[in-house]
């Protein structure tokens, strides 16, 4: 019977492969605690990849091309990752110790080869391409586990909540125990989790913009790349059927830059992470003025108050009463009087309600052994602290400490400019009876808030230009 002859696979442009290196039993259990000092260090490298990412989609928009010094820096931060995923939790096939580089190790069993690409897509059609990735970002999300976070995020309409073990998580899971037990790594599970975190990889390259092949709707199982292994030398592959005899024919001569990858020493990484990190908080800051000058120009009332939406209090007690408020804010943070300007409270019920705004010492001594409840912010919605009392022994109305008062029924207001010391807000009913219910808004008029956020607005962009052009030269000096 004659063999069928497959033709050959063409090699894909993101190579990825792990060589099962027979995991002890039960060292997973505490390499949790030995790959700390790798995610400390990752966390800032995936920083410094985001913006390096960013940068270079800026460039590709407006010339086609993918800066070499930072495609080498974003493939150096996914070696570094997969080298500690195999060793760790994305595939656990190995007991050697991960090394602190960004640069290839041949001698690792997990290793990773991107093909640089030379010629890319530009201007409006390379923003299609990259939302065409979005099927592929679901399945990789399902695949690591932040899909099911995200879908769940989506269902309840809020942030936290459930997070997901992800396919690759729970297979791993799976294969270290029957290692713990069997003392066997099964090899089935290993070549599948292999093929998803195969297909993840060609995910994460498409959505960096590293390769401008769409990933393939496919798992390739198995330790090595279906077209073979990777070689020695950087961009070329053995195939799978010689690669233990076959010599390995070199790339074919070109020129230095776009043959040798650009070597990434600690100095240059560690500048372009802190980079990185400035210029993320120039984004921060050039955000924080743009919203504060929407907020001025936009949300201002016919007072030229900027106020809460309305907050309902209702409760059994005699008394609803603020956290203390240190200079006019909530808390014990202090902020200039001038810098809120008049502080305004807006209150509506039905039946005639007291507020009023007092000494702290003042108040606690007045409501002292009074039921009430206490909310730390009185301007957003949460839980009440409640306090078991008696009724208080005359109406709010017959102190005379209130440093700002008013009272009635409908709505009213009461304007306060702050002053130095512990103020607290009291909501009680005209005649201090129980079961005090009222709509509560609260605000200031910040007058020098266009002119803070204006500066925010131009501090931010200031230093984003700054930081861009740290980039530029550390990239520079890397070609």
């Amino acid at each position: 019977m004659q063999a069928t002859i497959l033709p050959p696979v063409s090699p894909c442009p993101v190579r990825m492969e792990g060589h099962l290196d027979r995991p002890s039993r039960a060292l997973w259990l505490i390499k949790w605690l030995l790959v700390i000092p790798h995610y400390l260090v990752l966390v800032f490298l995936w920083l410094g990849f985001f913006v390096s990412s960013v940068v270079s989609f800026c460039v590709l928009l407006f010339t086609g091309r993918y800066p070499r010094s930072l495609f080498d820096f974003n493939l150096g931060v996914l070696r570094w990752s997969w080298r500690v995923g195999f060793y760790a939790f994305a595939a656990n096939g190995t007991d050697r110790y991960p090394p602190f580089t960004l640069d290839d190790v041949a001698d690792y069993p997990a290793r990773i080869e991107i093909d640089y690409p030379e010629q890319q897509r530009k201007g409006f059609p390379l923003i299609g391409w990259w939302l065409a990735g979005i099927p592929q970002y679901i399945v990789a999300g399902i695949f690591i586990g932040g899909g099911g976070a995200a879908g769940w995020t989506a269902l309840t309409r809020s942030w936290g909540g459930a997070t997901w073990f992800g396919l690759i998580g729970l297979l791993v899971f799976v294969a270290v125990l029957v290692l713990l037990f069997r003392g066997e790594y099964p090899r089935s599970i290993f070549d599948f989790v292999l093929g998803l975190n195969r297909w993840v990889l060609r995910v994460v390259a498409y959505a960096a913009l590293m390769t401008p092949e769409y990933p393939p709707f496919r798992v390739d199982p198995g330790e090595q790349e279906p077209a073979g292994t990777l070689a020695m030398t950087s961009g070329t592959t053995v195939p799978s059927e010689t690669a233990e005899t076959a010599p390995v024919t070199p790339p074919a001569a070109t020129t230095e830059a776009t043959t040798r990858p650009v070597q990434w020493g600690p100095g240059p990484v560690i500048a372009l992470v802190l980079a990185s990190i400035v210029g993320l908080a120039s984004l921060a800051l050039s955000a924080a003025g743009t919203a504060g000058i929407v907020l001025d120009q936009t949300q201002r009332d016919s007072s030229g108050y900027l106020m809460t939406s309305a907050t309902r209090y209702s409760t059994g007690t005699f008394a609803v009463v603020s956290a203390s408020y240190r200079g006019g804010v909530s808390g014990d943070v202090f902020v200039p009087r001038d810098l809120l300007g008049t502080v305004r409270l807006s209150v509506t019920s039905s039946r005639p309600v007291f507020v009023g705004i007092g000494p702290e010492s003042a108040v606690n001594a007045y409501l002292s052994g009074v039921a009430r409840a206490e909310r730390n912010n009185f301007a957003v919605k949460g839980t009440f602290t409640t306090y078991s009392g008696a009724a208080p022994a005359s109406p709010p109305t017959g102190q005379s400490f209130w440093s700002a008062s008013t009272l009635g029924s409908g709505t009213h207001t009461l304007n306060w400019t702050p002053q130095t010391g512990n103020w607290r807000i009291v909501l009680m009913n005209a005649n201090g009876s129980g079961g005090v219910s009222a709509e509560v808004s609260i605000g200031a008029r910040i007058p020098h808030l266009l002119t803070i956020a204006i500066a925010l607005l131009g501090a931010g962009i200031l230093l984003l230009l700054l930081t861009s052009g740290a980039i530029y030269l550390i990239v520079r000096e890397r070609r």
